[in-house]
């Protein structure tokens, strides 16, 4: 199964192309992006990046990445080439739709063909709504929300116009569905519209045979939710708080979320579309 996966993942936060080659098999193509608002927000990728690269390149992946930020993207394409992978890099982010089209281009340049697409921005700037200025309630929608609808737009115009039954991929969360009293209007108000965006996209693409997913973790092991995974007493108490609402009685780690994102990226997910999947240790059944 894996060999036959189409190649062409985008993500806004990471952005992945691949394109398949003669015989059906990877020809290998990823394009990686993380918006360089700020450095929390770089840090949040972090561990999906990795992992998800990581990935993608050990299953034959050429990976086009491209990103604002230029050392975590210089990192992650060490990493990547370490396995033997061939690395392209674009030094921008979708703050535009000429970013996305742009992004897109050097995908089809170096290529050939997209036929997947994967957003995972995940930036927050919590602050309790009495207090909390618009403009960082705005900047969480932007990273969220407006990459994005900017990076489906780019890459649906093609897929429709060139007849290509592409795959999209997007990060959720299960603050999409579950408010927060640690002043997440910004954050779960942008999970929301990721979701609902992966319903009408799923909805409006499904004639073009165009699949749209999300996937929706509880927290999991990054350098931004590092503090909560120490012994100091905030993170500590942080830590208990959400414990206390997953079942399994742990913590997600990055590699829980790979399983899934390599389901939703394959043929094995053909008749799947506009879910947003919870990979959270039971957070939401209960």
């Amino acid at each position: 199964m894996f060999e036959q996966m189409p190649n062409g993942y985008f993500l806004n936060d990471l952005i992945v192309f691949n394109s398949l080659r003669e015989g059906g098999y990877v020809s290998k193509g990823f394009i990686f992006e993380a918006p360089d608002l700020t450095n929390a927000q770089a840090a949040e990728l972090n561990g999906f990046q990795d992992q998800i690269s990581l990935m993608l390149a050990s299953l034959g992946a050429y990976l086009t990445l491209a990103s604002g930020t230029k050392g975590e993207l210089d990192a992650v394409a060490d990493e990547v080439k370490s396995l033997g992978a061939k690395v392209a890099l674009v030094y921008r982010r979708p703050d535009a739709l000429e970013d996305a089209e742009a992004m897109l281009k050097a995908g089809l340049d170096a290529f050939g063909r997209v036929d997947q697409l994967v957003v995972a921005s995940g930036y927050n700037k919590a602050g309790f709504i009495h207090e909390l200025k618009y403009e960082d309630w705005q900047a969480v929608m932007d990273a969220n929300v407006r990459g994005e609808w900017f990076m489906a737009k780019a890459v649906g115009t093609y897929w429709i116009s060139a007849k290509v039954k592409g795959k999209m991929l997007m990060m959720s969360s299960v603050r999409g569905r579950h408010g927060n009293i640690s002043g997440y209007t910004g954050y779960c108000a942008s999970k929301g519209a990721t979701d609902a965006l992966t319903r009408v996209l799923a909805t409006e693409w499904a004639k073009h045979g165009i699949t749209v997913n999300s996937i929706a973790p509880t927290v999991f092991r990054s350098k931004l939710t590092a503090w909560m995974y120490g012994n100091d007493e905030l993170g500590q108490a942080t830590r208990a708080r959400s414990l206390a609402r997953i079942p399994l009685g742990r913590l997600a780690e990055v590699e829980d979320l790979m399983g899934m994102a390599l389901y939703l990226l394959s043929p094995a997910s053909d008749f799947t579309t506009g879910q947003v999947i919870y990979v959270d240790g039971g957070f939401t059944a209960g």
